[in-house]
């Protein structure tokens, strides 16, 4: 191989080992979905649509989901240089009817095509891998999030009984933030 510079070789490099492994996932599994982010588009407009049957706060898990969903799309438009709001906006429109499936993001041009008829497609190992290490680092940030509130608490369980060897006034350690913050 060859290049202008030892970093445009390495970049080739890369890009030719991404190819190849995605050929090797297309071959151990060779489902596909539609591209240009059409298969998140689709979750997200199916999770938003399941949102609004549940009352309450258990719907805002979902709509943050969907919410999620829409950055691999929007990302998308940003780097063809698109009009991101519009093409947000006419890509939902397009997902909320029947034949919307199929409706991605061109990424020559920045428009709003119909990815099967463009021959645009992902593989599923690759869409099923991105997912669960999605969730993993989301788990991951709220386990760590868990241990840094276990960390103030523990702190502040601390802090109490040294008050009361000096003497000073017990509060059971409220203050009016306790209460909004958890």
């Amino acid at each position: 191989m060859r290049g202008a510079s030892k970093d445009v070789l390495n970049e080739i490099e890369r890009n030719l080992q991404d190819a190849m492994q995605v050929a090797r996932s297309v071959i151990i599994n060779p489902r596909l979905v539609p591209g240009g982010g059409a298969l998140e588009m689709e979750l997200s407009h199916r999770l938003n649509e399941y949102a609004k049957k549940i009352e309450g706060l258990q719907q805002w898990p979902f709509k943050a989901l969907a919410s999620s969903l829409e950055v691999i799309p929007r990302t998308l438009a940003q780097n063809c240089g698109a009009n991101v709001v519009r093409v947000m906006t006419e890509l939902r429109s397009k997902h909320s009817k029947d034949e919307g499936i199929w409706f991605g993001i061109d990424g020559n041009n920045g428009t709003i095509s119909n990815m099967k008829e463009l021959n645009i497609w992902d593989p599923v190992a690759v869409k099923i891998q991105t997912f669960k290490s999605a969730i993993e680092s989301a788990c991951m940030l709220l386990r760590i999030d868990d241990v840094v509130s276990g960390m103030k608490k523990s702190k502040k369980e601390t802090a109490a009984p040294k008050q009361e060897d000096e003497g000073a006034p017990q509060d059971e350690g409220h203050t009016f933030g306790d209460e909004r913050d958890g």
